[in-house]
């Protein structure tokens, strides 16, 4: 709100230039002040509607003198500054030419307004047939159209493309991005409709860097309306890959958690949700899984055509095996409730059982999930180490997931590892895990003849702190003939 001093003061501003116009020999044109701005330019900067009007009535004035530090004319102040009555009546001269731009960078009255989101400015402006809608700041080589969408400017935008004389297509000549890829990007979702409600808007135009387009934003960052406005156009790609890491829209989303989003892609029939990614050779059920992204797993396994036996390329782990690795359950259960999922499946490259993964990193929860299937082996050793799932845990001090185990009828803590001869009680006592040697210890049949076959002896002097955990365990062994005495 204006005070009654500050609206005394204008009102005595107005009456001196009032004055002033009354003298024929005054130059309404003439610089002054500390940057050289004329009178004209501090009128359209601050607004004073008024002052304007009563300069441009005189005929000797130039109203396209720009400042001479920054270049900026006075319909560049107004405009910048959202004052649409100052632009209003410079709009009415015909003597005013809207397209000069600021020293620095070029940039024009409209450029200013669309930036800011002066709608009310860009409207009168935007109607002058003689305005360059497709003209740029130098800096970024940003255009308009770019500029109002990137910020969501929704009726900005509106405005703009109605204009015939418009290419919604040009991208940033820095980064190559269009006015639907930063709108997409950003998420504003207004913005994406008008530009998709233009016919000659290209959806499929990626960015200089990576090639990404606006779908492939909009599904990384999660905006689902974005993407279901996007997906829903039959020449959107949608099994496009990013050039960095050769992964497809789907994969990413996927890998994000974005369940709203999968749900909108896959619906698509034209996705294959089965390619691998160029840079990792992951597949898509791949990314979830190993993520725990439960529900985004159950969306996918829906469709009949996903196959998640698939292993990755690199090191040939399947999406089961990523999530049993990981300790995410409900993956697990859900991936093991399609019916031709095996639970022995090996890894084609690192050669290891499910349970061998689940045993080594301690997944109890897993262990149970996969136990409780029939027809899965618990003494089926991994072809890479040649030891059984028993063995790792007993290891690596998982007591949960060794007592799990012996709880199985058909498990046996007997086999030697394939590779060194080495038995469940060997590695437990070797690394002093006393919890588990006891476990093994009340199992019915323990082998208590812990000769270590890769190099025939149980300990040597030079090995003093196996040969501690050695004579502890033999304690523990004969403490507990002694008990059942």
């Amino acid at each position: 709100m204006r005070t009654l001093p500050l609206l005394g003061a204008r009102s005595v501003y107005e009456k001196a230039v009032r004055t002033l116009q009354e003298h024929n020999d005054a130059n309404a044109s003439i610089i002054g002040g500390m940057y050289g701005p004329t009178p004209l330019s501090w009128a359209a900067r601050n607004g004073h509607e008024e002052v304007v009007r009563m300069l441009v009535e005189r005929d000797d004035l130039n109203p396209n003198i720009a400042d001479p530090e920054g270049g900026q004319t006075p319909l560049w102040w107004a405009a910048k500054n959202g004052h649409e009555g100052v632009v209003r009546v410079l709009m009415g001269r015909s003597n005013v030419d809207p397209n000069i731009g600021d020293l620095e960078d070029g940039r024009t009255p409209l450029w200013w307004a669309v930036r800011n989101g002066h709608k009310g400015v860009v409207m009168m402006l935007a109607q002058r047939d003689d305005v360059d809608l497709n003209i740029d700041g130098l800096e970024h080589g940003r255009t308009l159209l770019s500029w109002a969408a990137r910020n969501g400017h929704e009726e900005v935008v509106r405005m703009l493309v109605e204009r015939d004389d418009l290419n919604p297509n040009i991208a940033d000549p820095e980064g190559g991005q269009t006015p639907l890829w930063w709108a997409a990007r950003n998420g504003h979702e207004g913005v994406v409709r008008v530009l998709m409600g233009q016919s000659k808007v290209d959806p499929n135009i990626g960015d200089l860097e990576d090639g990404r387009t606006p779908l492939w934003w909009a599904v990384r960052n999660g905006h689902k309306g974005v993407v279901m406005m996007l997906a829903q156009r039959d020449d959107v790609d949608l099994n496009i890959d990013d050039l960095e890491h050769g992964r497809t829209l789907l994969s990413w989303a996927a890998r994000n958690g974005h369940e709203e989003v999968v749900r909108i892609l896959v619906g698509r029939r034209n996705v294959d949700p089965n390619i691998h990614d160029l840079e990792d050779g992951r597949t898509l059920l791949s990314w979830a899984a190993g993520n725990g992204h439960e529900e985004v797993v159950r969306i996918l396994v829906e469709r009949y055509d996903v196959d998640p036996d698939i292993g990755d390329l690199e090191d040939g782990q399947t999406l089961l095996s990523w999530a049993v690795r990981n300790g995410h359950e409900g993956v697990v259960r859900a991936l093991l409730n399609r019916s031709h999922v095996y639970p022995n499946l090996v890894d084609s490259l690192s050669s290891r059982t499910l349970l061998c993964w689940a045993a080594e990193n301690g997944r109890e929860g897993v262990v149970r999930i996969l136990l409780e299937r029939n027809y899965i082996y618990p003494n089926m050793a991994d072809a890479q180490s040649g030891r059984t799932p028993l063995s790792l845990a007993a290891q690596n001090g998982h007591e949960g997931v060794v007592e799990i185990l012996l709880k199985r009828s058909d498990i046996n803590p007997n086999i030697p590892d394939l590779k060194n001869g080495r038995i469940a009680l060997s590695w437990a006592v070797e690394n002093g895990h006393e919890g588990i040697v006891r476990a093994l210890l009340k199992w019915k049949n323990p082998n208590l003849n812990i000769t270590d076959a890769q190099f025939g002896r149980t300990s040597d002097g030079h090995d003093h702190a196996r040969a501690e955990n050695l004579a502890h365990a033999r304690a523990l062994i004969e403490l507990d003939h002694t008990k059942n005495l």
